[in-house]
């Protein structure tokens, strides 16, 4: 699709939006544990878990310990998303070198019907947001006609930095399906400490499968979005973590490649 004709759609698909409750952003906060840039270097041990997570936020994102799958977070509920494409509750005694969570508070709900690419859904987001500035946190909940996803395999001791141990990731393509996104979208500036830009994952209705997203198409869902102004995070009191390269010149390439 011309980017004219995404921008046409997009604008049609804004007008939809109902506002909820009046909320600034700067009543919500997104927590986070660790760097992005510390997961790349092969940071992969961290000593929080899952439940510790929970207090911090009802829906989120991130990876488990040993690089063992995706973490997907919604309405209090943890699940792993493993590297055969087949998912799990994860226990509350599992641990995280990296996640982020906040307790979701949508600003804006939409019911769509309308077949959309995720390009005009990141537009449609970036647009309601209005400042690039800002953290968005979003669901999207309904049916796709195609969600194509990846997962990270297990990593074992000594580990290797993180693009090396996705270059044979498998990937996933689940089709007819209906599940859940869930999603933020981080400033460019923040890249290396977060994931600059889309990051987002997703979670059959079944609770049987899920990943990464690489590329998805919407068929008929609802889709809340969340501005977020604050951002706490807590760092590793590891040996790994102090002796981490957390900056190189080639670190925004390196983050591109491995989240897609």
């Amino acid at each position: 699709m011309e980017e004219s004709e995404v921008c046409s759609c997009v604008a049609d698909i804004a007008n939809s939006f109902v506002c909820l409750a009046k909320r600034s952003a700067r009543e919500s906060v997104i927590y986070q544990t660790s760097l992005m840039s510390a997961l790349i270097d092969g940071v992969y041990e961290g000593d929080v878990t899952i439940a510790d997570l929970l207090t911090h936020g009802d829906f989120g994102l991130g990876t488990f310990n040993g690089l063992d799958g995706e973490l997907i977070a919604f309405d209090s509920e943890v699940h792993q998303l493993r590297e055969d494409g087949s998912a799990r509750a994860a226990k509350m005694s599992q641990k995280t070198p990296f996640a982020v969570m906040t307790h979701f508070q949508p600003t804006l709900r939409a019911r769509l019907s309308t077949e959309l690419s995720k390009k005009q859904i990141e537009k449609t987001i970036n647009d309601l947001v209005g400042s690039e500035n800002l953290f968005a946190a979003f669901r999207i909940a309904g049916h796709f006609s195609r969600v194509e996803t990846r997962t990270v395999p297990r990593q074992e001791k000594p580990y290797l930095p993180m693009l090396k141990a996705i270059e044979r990731q498998p990937k996933f393509v689940f089709e007819d399906v209906s599940g859940t996104l869930v999603g933020f979208r981080c400033p460019e500036y923040l890249q290396g400490v977060n994931v600059a830009g889309f990051h987002v994952h997703f979670i059959t209705d079944d609770r049987r499968g899920g990943g990464h997203v690489l590329d998805y198409t919407m068929l008929d869902a609802k889709i809340e979005v969340a501005k977020v102004a604050n951002l706490r995070i807590d760092l590793p009191q590891t040996e790994d973590f102090a002796n981490a390269t957390l900056h190189s010149d080639e670190l925004d390439i390196a983050i591109r490649e491995a989240e897609g």
